[in-house]
């Protein structure tokens, strides 16, 4: 089974305990980094942003990170920003982290609620109620 993300985290059938361990190591320790504001981005400037979900590989080695950002700043813009600024994210992070090694970071925009506004725009649709009532 592959790996999907949810707003809920990963499936946890295909993720082993360390792996699950360290995704909500990792989401914690970003959402510190990201509450002091020690990234240095003129992309992220008075910019929150909203860590849904950390997903690991298997190896540990990358983690892609979910991220929503709040304030009326483009999704696309924060998460270029985001990603130019990745290493000194990581290096913040391995401060942090009591990890051998500290994993490469891929930020992503999380597409839950786009997801969540499909779904109810499909169960709003008259045919669907109908099938629904019978």
């Amino acid at each position: 089974m592959a790996n999907r993300h949810s707003s809920f985290g990963t499936i946890a059938k295909s993720l082993s305990h360390r792996q699950l361990r360290v995704n909500e190591l990792i989401k914690r320790k970003l959402s510190e980094i990201f509450q002091r504001l020690e990234i240095q981005n003129s992309d992220l400037k008075d910019v929150s942003i909203t860590i849904a979900a950390v997903n690991c590989s298997s190896d540990l080695k990358i983690a892609r990170v979910y991220v929503l950002p709040l304030g009326g700043i483009e999704v696309d813009k924060a998460i270029k920003g985001l990603n130019s600024s990745r290493n000194e994210i990581k290096h913040q992070l391995g401060k942090t982290l009591e990890l051998k090694y500290v994993p490469q970071l891929r930020f992503l925009a999380d597409k839950t609620f786009d997801y969540i506004e499909e779904t109810e725009r499909l169960l709003s649709d008259p045919t669907v109620q109908k099938d629904i009532r019978s």
